[in-house]
């Protein structure tokens, strides 16, 4: 077997654990962005917990099927960059921001989220949803508020009564 053979299996091999290691991965073509941009690119997407690289579509695909995933290979056509998010919803945050921000340079392809297959209308709706942090702390907060409001309400029942006793008190003394 030839050198560049190895080579490439061994980074099928890479792509095949960065997508078992990633929470997502976002598919995205990227033909029309300057070499500018796309170090603004990855500088965003560093910021967020994500990776942006561009791998051959065939060594994607690859490390995609031997995965068990075969939805991705009308995708992987043409120029195509992958961002590894280390969330559900980092990199097509990202990735929808940026296709907004570069207007027409950036076209959203597919994800792979969970373990499935995600259309780009899939990418659009989980950039709209919170993070996973984000809704832990929500539901966090709302099973706080019942005991913040009971704490409250005793604390209101208790002050009352130490007033009437010291009401009680005062009139005694006088």
């Amino acid at each position: 077997m030839s050198a560049n053979f190895e080579a490439k299996k061994v980074l099928v091999g890479e792509i095949t654990e960065k997508i078992k290691n990633s929470k997502s991965v976002v598919l995205v073509d990227y033909e029309k962005l300057t070499v500018a941009e796309v170090s603004e690119l990855r500088n965003k997407c560093r910021q967020a917990g994500c990776e942006y690289k561009v791998y051959k579509n065939t060594l994607v695909r690859k490390a995609l099927n031997e995965l068990g995933f075969n939805q991705f290979d009308a995708d992987l056509n043409g120029p195509t960059a992958v961002t590894f998010g280390s969330d559900e919803t980092a990199a097509a945050k990202v990735m929808v921001a940026a296709a907004k921000d570069y207007e027409g340079k950036i076209t959203l392809k597919s994800a792979f989220v969970d373990n499935a297959y995600v259309d780009k209308n899939g990418v659009k709706a989980l950039a709209t949803m919170p993070s996973k942090e984000e809704l832990v702390a929500k539901m966090l907060g709302s099973l706080q508020a019942p005991i913040a409001n009971f704490a409250g309400v005793l604390n209101n029942l208790l002050s009352g009564i130490v007033r009437v006793l010291d009401g009680v008190a005062k009139s005694k003394q006088a």
